[in-house]
């Protein structure tokens, strides 16, 4: 028997086009003997939309990702709960009558950044009793927020880099008092970063105080709250994390290693995406003896501390002390082929298809609400 699975992708945050080039990754690759597939759109404004489910119309044409249209044949979700162990009944609004579109029986939340990967589509799903890929509303909003992620990998132990928090009403109000705790606590370089937001947008790397407030404004420019971190020399290695099956401990992968040329100042949004300067992928990490096991033991005390399920990716530095100093936590990390999480699971022996199949496996058998 095949299952009906629907993918959710587009949104709202401004990792809009990078969620759909996903979905076309996706949608290529998914086992259609087993799964059936319904394409669910959301558009920049928040309208949920039946899409196409050619993998050929998500794709990314030179610098330009894919966008779901405006308009179109508007889902709708049910109005109650469904029956427990039920699929869900999902109706669309075709030339103005209300129509029956499909009976899920999970969800593929394929989104990015904030109005997705922040909780908020995982409460309205959790309203509604609907299975779906992924960590909760918790765990999902804590990771969203940097902030918050720092807080809760220091009260389970686990090391990542100095940082001041700042809201933008506190910078107008005492920019000078806010520059000088920065030049007073933390050493340069600095990393400002826009607190909850993916996929390096608004992050800026300073070497000269003069170009602080510069950085400040292009992270506000995403988010009213942002972090200004203390850079960690160190090599940049990152951990694909599984949740275990049958209440296992969490599965990881051999770390890979973003190795970036003397053309680049750190990994941005347009060199993880649009091929801007010298970035070379190598998994596994050629790591020192000993250094990959305390990654892989990191990043699962990471997934297990902040409460993540079904997925992550634990980003951290190994410095030359050989100390793992994390630097993020994504519960929805890049899933396009090409991306790291996926090409770390392969070289665990896990293709795109069966990692795909591992996590709706998951979801079709998690446990729904609080009874």
């Amino acid at each position: 028997m095949t299952s009906t699975i629907a993918l959710l992708f587009g949104g709202r945050s401004g990792e809009h086009g990078i969620s759909c080039v996903t979905a076309g990754g996706i949608l290529g690759a998914i086992d259609r003997e087993r799964y059936d597939v319904v394409a669910i759109g959301i558009t920049r404004q928040g309208r949920w939309l039946h899409v196409s489910d050619d993998p050929a119309d998500w794709q990314l044409h030179g610098e330009t990702p894919p966008e779901v249209p405006a308009d179109g044949d508007e889902v709708l979700l049910p109005a109650v709960t469904k029956t427990p162990g039920a699929p869900v009944p999902l109706r669309v609004v075709r030339d103005g009558r209300v129509e029956p579109l499909a009976e899920v029986d999970a969800v593929l939340p394929l989104l990015h950044g904030p109005y997705g990967e922040d909780g908020t589509v995982q409460g309205a799903l959790d309203l509604l009793d609907i299975p779906y890929v992924g960590s909760g509303v918790l765990a999902s909003a804590t990771c969203m927020d940097k902030t918050a992620t720092k807080a809760a990998l220091d009260a389970a132990g686990i090391a990542s880099a100095p940082s001041i928090s700042v809201h933008e009403d506190e910078w107008a109000q005492r920019t000078e008092e806010v520059t000088g705790s920065v030049r007073e606590r933390l050493a340069p370089p600095w990393f400002v970063k826009p607190a909850r937001a993916g996929s390096s947008l608004g992050v800026s790397k300073v070497t000269d105080p003069a170009e602080l407030e510069h950085a400040v404004k292009t992270a506000f420019a995403e988010d009213p709250l942002i972090l200004i971190e203390q850079g960690v020399a160190g090599r940049e290695v990152e951990c694909g994390v599984l949740q275990g099956r049958g209440g296992d401990a969490p599965r990881t992968t051999e770390p890979g290693e973003v190795i970036v040329g003397d053309d680049l100042d750190f990994y941005d949004y347009e060199s993880k995406y649009f091929g801007k300067g010298t970035v070379s992928i190598q998994v596994p990490a050629a790591l020192p003896d000993g250094a990959a096991e305390r990654v892989r033991e990191v990043a699962a005390r990471a997934f297990t501390a902040l409460r993540l399920e079904g997925l992550g990716r634990v980003d951290v530095f190994v410095t030359e002390t050989g100390e793992v100093v994390v630097n993020e936590v994504n519960t929805m990390p890049g899933f396009t082929p090409s991306s790291m999480f996926p090409v770390l699971w392969e070289n665990m022996g896990m293709d795109y298809t069966s990692l795909i199949s591992d996590l709706l496996e998951q979801a079709r058998t998690r446990r729904i609400g609080l009874r």
